[in-house]
This record gives C-alpha cells, structure tokens and sequence, in this order.
C-alpha cells in the first residue's frame, strides 16, 4: 500500500466495488485537494452514490484503496469508520431525511449536539448557518411545515454546521426545480468555499460542473478524466443571422 500525495485530502485508487453482483464500480481512481470543490457527473446507475460512499468510508470497496489526510480508511473498523464520518464528514443527499419532530434549528445542529456541545452554543452556531443559507425565520418551523427546497437547505445546514474537512454531496438538488436547484447548489458551494471545505457534488445534470472548480464523468463504473472549467469544451455561437 502506497502513501497518496501529501497535497490529497482524499486519495482512491482503482476502486471496484458491485451490488449483488452487479457491477457499480470498475477501477475508479480519484485524487481531491484540500479546500477544492470537486464534480462527479453521470447517468443514474454510473456509480455516483458508490463512488461516494466509498470515499466517505460508508462502503469498503471490493477492491482498491481510500485514504483521507494521508491514513487509509478501507481498512479501518466499522466503529471507527463511523467516528470519522461524525467528526470529519458531512453528508447531503438527494432526499433530506430531517427528524420529522425537530425543528430546523435542531435539525441542523444534531452533529454539534452529538458532539456533546452544549445546546445554547449548538442553537447559535445553527442559526448561523440557517441565516447564511436564507433560511434563519424558519428556524422554529418543523419540516412538516417546510417547503422541499426549504429542507434540503436545513440539510446543506447540518452537513456544515461542525465545518467539517469533507462534504459529500449527493445529487443534492435532485428533488427541484430549476431555480430551487442552482440555490442550492449556489449556498452549498459558497458557503463550503467561505470556510476551506472541500465537496465532493455528484449530480445527473450537466449543470452541476458550473459550481466546480473540477469535474469527473462517470459511466458504467468508470470514469473519465476530470477536467477543469476551462478545459471543457463550449458551443460554437450561433450565427448572427440565426
């Protein structure tokens, strides 16, 4: 087992992992730096969900290795994969899954409070985040009472409420419309680049390499090479007279 580059934040290497059976991932590797907001774009069923998975050490993949700040995770026991992921992850999917009898503010101070933080302190540093993210009134509401877009910024809340090393973000605006999604995406992004947090954002809509800085395309349990905003490749403009 050989060490990643020291610069990495997150490392895998020829990651391949299947289903019962069914393939998900065919020799992924991937190198994420510190504080870099990394896209992985693809059809649903390209291996996404599992490629982030196994980076944020909720999967141990059939074969390969992960590594994050340079310790490897694949061969860590379930306890202390699961510490990891509470003290140095957060974790935004496509569906928001708050407690249905918490408030907002709650909700998004449950990594804080499981922390052991006191629940003064917690309901401040919730309210910060809930402000930031244009959602601060709805801080007492419950998410019976909460529009979808709503919840999924009381999620991206909660995911960076404890300002964690790693977000990983799951086709996070999935569930929205158009302009609920670029909101999303938009408050995630800017508020993780605000406090040095690296993401890793998996989408199905090409749309989602906009909000960062490079971008990997799975398909069929391989992925291209990612490519940065400027490598991609732009339309011709139409002619003046179309």
């Amino acid at each position: 087992m050989v060490a990643p580059p020291d610069n990495d934040v997150l490392f895998a290497r020829t990651l391949r992992h299947s289903h019962r059976g069914s393939p998900a991932l065919l020799g992924v590797s991937v190198a994420v730096r510190e504080g870099e907001i990394l896209g992985v774009v693809g059809p649903r069923g390209s291996g996404k969900t599992t490629l982030l998975r196994c980076l944020s050490g909720q999967l141990v993949p059939d074969q390969g290795e992960v590594w994050f700040n340079g310790a490897p995770v694949n061969t860590l026991g379930a306890a202390a994969r699961d510490q990891l992921r509470r003290e140095r992850f957060g974790w935004v999917g496509s569906e928001p899954h708050l407690l249905p009898e918490l408030t907002a503010w709650e909700n998004a101070a449950l990594p804080l409070l499981m922390r052991g933080v006191r629940s003064r302190a917690a309901r401040a540093k919730a309210q910060e985040w809930l402000e930031r993210l244009d959602i601060g009134a709805a801080a007492r509401k419950r998410p019976g009472a909460l529009l979808q877009s709503e919840c999924q910024r009381v999620a991206v809340a909660r995911a960076l409420v404890a300002v964690p090393a790693v977000v990983f973000a799951d086709d996070p605006a999935a569930p929205l419309h158009h302009a609920d999604r670029a909101q999303v995406l938009r408050t995630l992004t800017s508020a993780a680049r605000s406090h040095g947090v690296t993401v890793v954002l998996a989408g199905t809509d090409p749309g989602t390499a906009a909000y960062t800085d490079r971008t990997l395309t799975l398909r069929d349990g391989r992925c291209d090479q990612a490519v940065a905003p400027q490598d991609r490749e732009t339309p011709d403009p139409a002619p003046a007279n179309a």
